[in-house]
């Protein structure tokens, strides 16, 4: 395991909360903005991916659009931790499960799903989750609304 820090500059800094604000940024803007050329902005980001700090780049899809506009969080509470791998496989196979994490405290597994009401979300939980072998309960949080969304600040 690589326990050296990865250290950026300024410049790296500018670069980076100019391509997290919106992805699409012109690169010669950017170049600009800095004083640098395009091939020094790119070589830049080929070292800052290299080094594991960018994961790509992606569109960010309005599931309101879509109608998705139920969204929750379930905590998965299972017989036992041996169940865990089955259960995430089986999880990974339902579509409105967006997220899942392994946590510490009561639950074995908390998920992100996104439904397209209240009623999806219930069909999702009684006819899909807590059929899955090894679920013993759940316990659901549904969110009214969110207030921050962010990455972590550079």
């Amino acid at each position: 395991m690589n326990d050296k820090k990865l250290q950026i500059d300024g410049i790296d800094k500018i670069i980076l909360k100019n391509l997290i604000q919106d992805a699409r940024t012109p690169i010669l803007g950017i170049a600009r903005e800095v004083g640098i050329s395009g091939a020094a902005i790119h070589q830049r980001l080929r070292k800052l991916e290299a080094s594991g700090l960018l994961k790509g780049s992606k569109f960010i899809i309005n599931p309101k659009v879509l109608g998705y506009t139920t969204l929750a969080f379930v905590g998965i509470y299972l017989d036992s931790a041996s169940k865990y791998k089955d259960a995430i496989t089986s999880l990974t196979n339902i579509p409105e499960v967006i997220e899942s994490h392994y946590t510490t405290g009561n639950y074995g597994i908390l998920i992100k799903l996104l439904c397209k009401d209240n009623e999806h979300l219930m069909k999702v939980l009684n006819h899909q989750i807590q059929e899955i072998k090894g679920v013993s309960r759940t316990e659901t949080f549904i969110s009214l609304e969110q207030q921050i969304d962010r990455q972590i600040s550079i």
